[in-house]
């Protein structure tokens, strides 16, 4: 890994497993993958939603990552490693508008969702990436209003906005609807989120919503996937200005962040950029087994008020005691 020259501003400890909350001046992103049995696409009785003819997807195949009972996640946001973990049984595999979609269940860690072959979440360790992107933000705001949630379509993060009682309403724009369905179907965990009634979908582009919506939320938080094909614009200087022109002053964004042991030359160049209009941004992470180098980041960026690296509120003790991270 690349050594870095940063600077630590603050340090602020979140939750249980005391996570750090790390300001820094130059910023790191990541992810990872997974593996499967020895099944080809269509194979019989593991797969339930077979892809027809007119599916064939012109990219990856999903069913290519499993390879005798293991889905195997390689990819070249970290090459020369691999995640794998033991496939029990293929629920869903099909390719929507825009990606090649998997659900299978996993032998240790519950059901998985990849995307584009890459594992997005799994059951089992879902809760160290969900709590600390929402609450880290939403905890900092002294009374967040309207919070904004730009993709997240597994519907976790709107499960832990929910939690704050305070709030009014919860958007959130994804623009693949397939992957609200599967997560309605195969993670209802995560997907409970949507059964909030100031919950509002909206099947679109993050950045067009963001545009037509200027000075309206509190918080906005950007669930994305990893710098590849269409997210690729989500870890690009317009997108973060967009998401400013979206805040109102005093306002809070959290976005994923990657990896900090891969991802140096996405980050520091990315926060370098931002704070030019942002009055202040950081990063955080949270540690999670099944994204690449078991690591995650999280850029933390603030219009018109200090950093973040002090929570302004803290959970109920009702809230806590459901919280298993944070």
């Amino acid at each position: 890994m690349r050594t870095v020259e940063r600077t630590i501003i603050g340090i602020a400890v979140a939750g249980v497993l005391s996570t750090l909350l790390i300001v820094l001046s130059f910023i790191p992103p990541v992810k990872a993958l997974p593996i499967f049995p020895s099944f080809v696409r269509g194979g019989s009785n593991t797969n339930t939603n077979k892809m027809s003819a007119d599916e064939q997807p012109q990219g990856l195949n999903g069913m290519d990552l499993i390879i005798d009972g293991w889905f195997h996640e390689r990819g070249e946001l970290w090459p020369g490693q691999a995640m794998s973990l033991e496939v029990e049984k293929v629920l869903d595999h099909h390719r929507s508008k825009y990606q090649d979609v998997l659900v299978f269940k996993s032998k240790n860690y519950g059901n998985v969702l990849v995307l584009d072959g890459v594992i997005q979440v799994t059951e089992r360790d879902e809760h160290a990436y969900q709590e600390m992107i929402a609450h880290l933000p939403l905890y900092a705001h002294p009374d967040p209003k309207k919070v904004l949630v730009i993709g997240g379509g597994d519907g976790g993060v709107l499960r832990e906005i929910a939690r704050h009682p305070g709030v009014d309403e919860i958007v959130i724009c994804e623009f693949d609807a397939d992957v609200i369905d599967v997560s309605k179907k195969y993670l209802p965990s995560l997907a409970a989120g949507y059964d909030d009634p100031r919950v509002k979908v909206h099947i679109m582009d993050g950045a067009k919503f963001m545009d037509e919506n200027q000075s309206s939320f509190d918080v906005i938080i950007t669930d994305s996937s990893d710098p590849i094909g269409p997210a690729g614009v989500l870890f690009e200087t317009p997108f973060y200005k967009a998401m400013y022109g979206a805040l109102r002053e005093g306002g809070i964004v959290c976005t994923q962040g990657e990896c900090m042991w891969l991802h140096v030359d996405i980050i520091k160049p990315l926060m370098d950029s931002i704070r030019q209009f942002y009055t202040t941004a950081g990063y955080a992470y949270t540690t999670i087994p099944t994204y690449p180098s078991g690591q995650i980041g999280f850029i933390i960026a603030t219009k018109g008020r200090g950093e973040c690296n002090k929570p302004a509120r803290k959970p109920s003790d009702e809230v806590q005691k459901k919280l298993k991270y944070y």
